[in-house]
């Protein structure tokens, strides 16, 4: 089990080096990277509008719940910003862009894998790593930090607007105070993760779809596999990127 494990981790690896390999030759397909940024990027906005507006709230509710009584009503503001913009906005547009775009990926081009469209472009010289994955990892590594930075203005406005209803809390207050105690560190941590998310989440779609065999079966699978190890991929990327950035904190 053990040398299977590493196997695939060698296989991903290589895998990816043949990618990067083509980052000289991305101007040529910056047709299909744009397409792919509107698919990634752009058709994603409702889904990660839905679910900022709603961690914002509920952070706010937790903020409330938990430190209601001994939290000063000037920090909600500090407390839901930090929260969001280092931690639970890249999280869960990663999470998000794994069930949306990570499992599309992979069964787009598992089918094409399976179906021998794959085998028919590199039959006619094309380079599938040049012409279907890089310009996927491509817009993955752009879309998901403007989606990140997009998801906490939401998150963090759905926040304020619950402590306008609960408290009053006036909106040029609410900013007020969070620019009080902004850092800029707290933004761009949150930004590198979502770039790191961005990565793992295309590039481990492409690797399961390129490698799917048994037809349908075999797309579910690579789907399913996708899924699963994205999202593990996010939460483990998570801690490390945290410690290295928090380690004068800890």
């Amino acid at each position: 089990m053990n040398f299977k494990i590493l196997a695939s981790i060698g296989a991903y690896t290589l895998f990816v080096g043949r990618i990067a390999r083509c980052i000289p030759k991305l101007p040529k397909r910056w047709q299909e990277l744009i397409i792919q940024l509107k698919r990634i990027g752009f058709d994603s906005i409702f889904l990660i509008t839905i679910t900022s507006i709603f961690t914002g709230l509920v952070v706010a509710v937790q903020i409330i719940y938990q430190g209601g009584n001994f939290i000063p009503k000037n920090m909600f503001s500090v407390i839901i910003g930090k929260a969001n913009m280092i931690e639970l906005a890249p999280v869960l547009t990663g999470l998000v862009l794994t069930g949306k775009v990570g499992a599309s990926i992979a069964a787009e081009i598992g089918t094409m894998r399976v179906s021998e469209q794959i085998d028919a472009l590199q039959s006619m010289s094309i380079s599938p790593e040049e012409f279907l994955y890089l310009p996927r990892i491509s817009a993955g590594i752009i879309s998901a930090p403007l989606l990140t930075i997009y998801a906490n203005l939401i998150s963090i406005i759905s926040g304020w607007f619950f402590t306008w209803l609960k408290f009053g809390i006036r909106f040029a207050t609410f900013f007020n105070d969070m620019r009080i105690y902004f850092v800029s560190f707290d933004l761009f941590g949150g930004i590198i993760k979502s770039i790191l998310f961005g990565f793992i989440i295309t590039s481990l779609a492409c690797f399961f779809g390129d490698k799917t065999t048994g037809g349908a079966e075999g797309v579910g699978h690579s789907t399913m596999q996708t899924v699963v190890y994205s999202s593990v991929g996010v939460l483990v990327l998570d801690f490390l990127v945290a410690v290295l950035m928090m380690a004068n904190y800890l």
